[in-house]
């Protein structure tokens, strides 16, 4: 079966919105707890005046099988570093459109351990967000979503991924 010229399109732009929407999500996430622009971290518990951007969640918020595991991270300098910069590099990299394999990786890895934070989910016995996000971000790596919209298709032509294709 092939595919008309308006469905490739309606594909092209589904997997861009996706990939923008998940982008910003990430984005977001780090320029509020970086900067606390009053949504989810006030000012003064912003990561630039001292405070943690995963204390108040692996303290308060984990639950199941896992929670003392989790709540022994709580206020690590080192696991706030590593949970910053995953926020940041998945932002960038989805929205740039580059590096989705990596991103896929990494944002699902990162998406599972928020996901067995919090066993079982509030709201499904299964699944919550972050399983959901888990599949967007693996299926944007397999549609070549960068690659539209974005910096994909100069990104794959460089010499560093033509070495190293897992950065494509």
């Amino acid at each position: 079966m092939r595919l008309s010229l308006e469905k490739i399109l309606q594909q092209k732009f589904a997997w861009t919105a996706v990939r923008i929407a998940l982008a910003w999500t990430f984005l977001w996430a780090f320029l509020d707890k970086t900067f606390g622009l009053g949504y989810a971290t006030e000012s003064s518990k912003s990561w630039l005046n001292g405070g943690s951007p995963t204390e108040g969640y692996l303290k308060f918020a984990t639950s199941g099988p896992l929670t003392d595991f989790y709540q022994s991270l709580s206020g690590n300098a080192a696991v706030d570093v590593v949970f910053m910069i995953a926020l940041l590099l998945l932002g960038v990299t989805l929205f740039l459109g580059i590096g989705l394999r990596l991103a896929a990786i990494g944002g699902s890895l990162l998406m599972l351990l928020m996901w067995s934070s919090g066993l079982p989910p509030a709201n499904n016995p299964i699944i919550d967000d972050h399983i959901v996000y888990m599949f967007a971000l693996i299926g944007l790596a397999l549609a070549n979503a960068g690659q539209w919209y974005g910096l994909g298709k100069w990104w794959a032509k460089t010499p560093l991924v033509k070495r190293f294709p897992i950065l494509g």
